[in-house]
């Protein structure tokens, strides 16, 4: 039987890109090492004029460090505050929320039942509320992950993570995982909320992370992410590299699981992240301070 057009357009494109990345390094000459004179510290990531580039291109918010720093007084402003363990409290999510408002975090992300909560604690401040849906399998049918952005979004969220139906793009049927997606970004937009698709990259090889990057672009997502943090692995420079030439500077990337110090953060953002996930968001700023 012959597959669907969608299935041999978006395989098409996988292939291609593919074949095009093999032939070019995964992280450009020009943004992996050699840094200006502005900062002298030798590494792209440290670069407030290769940050400024980046924004030209089209980032809307850039995670960085110390030089950086210097530029832009408030890099916590760059960082999601993370918080997604099944067994935090209410105590825990307002200690989250008390730490986004006193360093400035771009938003608090935390699961759905908490909302409300993180929402009423941060009115009148300019941290933002995100969540997440299909969280942290992506094995939910779409009608729930619809569900859950439609609850998300009417009791605060701003911004929904939410997880592909990894099997789905395992098995090939690239037309369910970009219905799935879009399904969540109407709702979402309708609200004037980002999404950021998670693909569990720990899980897939690079031609099927290509093709969840492509399939999430035609879904007309804001970024893609790498990670759950509860999958086998986390964000690696090889793959946020290889999402950010796939997804182009229109889209964001988001880097997340195993972020833990500034020269992480340093080594996500040299490879092309444009927003950084974090647990130890309040560690990674007072270093860079």
């Amino acid at each position: 039987m012959e597959e669907p057009e969608l299935q041999r357009l978006v395989a098409a494109i996988g292939e291609e890109i593919l074949a095009r990345l093999g032939k070019a390094p995964a992280v450009a000459a020009a943004d992996s090492g050699a840094c200006c004179q502005q900062c002298g510290e030798g590494d792209a990531a440290v670069c407030a004029d290769k940050v400024c580039r980046v924004v030209a291109a089209g980032a809307g918010r850039v995670s960085c460090c110390p030089a950086v720093a210097r530029a832009q007084p408030s890099i916590a402003a760059l960082i999601d505050h993370t918080l997604l363990r099944p067994e935090a409290t209410r105590s825990d999510i307002l200690r989250l929320c008390a730490e986004a408002r006193q360093y400035g975090f771009a938003s608090v992300c935390v699961n759905p039942y908490w909302v409300p909560l993180a929402a009423e604690a941060l009115r009148g401040t300019s941290v933002k509320v995100c969540t997440v849906a299909g969280f942290p399998l992506g094995a939910a049918m779409t009608e729930i992950k619809r569900a859950e952005a439609e609850a998300a979004v009417r009791t605060g969220a701003t911004e929904v993570d939410m997880v592909i139906n990894i099997g789905a793009l395992r098995s090939g049927d690239y037309d369910a995982v970009k219905t799935d997606i879009q399904s969540v970004v109407e709702i979402c937009h309708r609200a004037g909320a980002l999404v950021k698709v998670i693909l569990e990259t720990a899980l897939l090889d690079d031609r099927q992370k290509v093709i969840a990057c492509v399939l999430a672009r035609l879904a007309g997502a804001d970024f893609v992410k790498t990670s759950t943090g509860f999958g086998p692995g986390g964000a690696t420079v090889q793959d946020v590299a290889l999402m950010r030439q796939v997804v182009g500077p229109e889209v964001g990337v988001k880097a997340a699981g195993g972020i833990r110090t500034l020269e992480d953060l340093r080594r996500m953002v040299a490879a092309g992240a444009t927003r950084i996930g974090a647990s130890a968001s309040v560690r990674i700023v007072e270093a860079a301070a």
